[in-house]
């Protein structure tokens, strides 16, 4: 009689499920002269040229798996997931 393979010997990738990834999205950047910096404070807005709907890369890792677009939830935001990179 054969031993049945467990279910982490068929399928090699569910031993990482737990492991924790860093994810990164970076929505904008920018440069600023010290004094500016200096000035900042609590409360202090920094614009950014980005808005709701634009694209935006996601990083796991530091590898670019997906792309996404910025979306507003209520008073946050967050990033929809709209493709996968192929070569990740």
């Amino acid at each position: 009689m054969a031993a049945q393979q467990t279910a982490n010997e068929t399928d090699p990738i569910r031993n990482f499920e737990d492991l924790l990834l860093p994810i990164d999205v970076e929505l904008d950047r920018e440069v600023m002269p010290v004094k500016r910096i200096m000035q900042l404070e609590v409360g202090s807005v920094i614009k950014f040229g980005r808005s709701a709907g634009e694209n935006i890369d996601i990083l796991v890792g530091g590898a670019l798996v997906a792309s996404g677009e910025i979306v507003v939830l209520e008073d946050n935001i967050g990033v929809r997931i709209t493709d996968f990179n192929d070569e990740a």
